[in-house]
């Protein structure tokens, strides 16, 4: 196995997809590696050179920001966006959906579990009792 970036990339897949295995490279930013490189993206990973992989590494390494690095900065761009106090950043501060969802009926990933609230019909029920039992 390829070790890239700290990630072990499968042997048995075809480069261009393998590449992909590693956080902050997808489809369009493995083709550009390989493009730049001049290795062959139909190639599997098991036939790939020490030279070639070398190349993949230098390249992704120079050019590419990727795992703790891209995370570190996605992290930071989020911090940034809640101690501003913008609209984005006071959703993501209550925990909310922050690209224009409806969170009427669904949204239950970024709401959590949902919190039972006493409808007006179980209020009527229970003020009927409390008048029964004061009589």
């Amino acid at each position: 196995m390829a070790i890239i970036s700290g990630i072990e990339i499968p042997k048995n897949k075809r480069g261009l997809i393998a590449l992909t295995y590693i956080f902050g490279i997808g489809i369009s930013t493995s083709k550009k590696i390989f493009n730049n490189t001049g290795i062959d993206k139909n190639k599997k990973v098991s036939n790939w050179t020490d030279n070639e992989i070398k190349k993949i590494r230098k390249f992704i390494s120079d050019k590419i920001k990727t795992e703790g690095e891209l995370r570190l900065e996605i992290q930071l761009d989020i911090k940034r966006i809640m101690d501003i106090g913008c609209y984005r950043g006071i959703r993501h501060r209550l925990g909310l959906s922050v690209r224009g969802q409806k969170t009427k009926k669904n949204c239950r990933t970024r709401k959590g579990k949902k919190k039972t609230v006493a409808t007006k019909a179980t209020k009527k029920k229970l003020n009927k009792n409390i008048k029964k039992n004061k009589k």
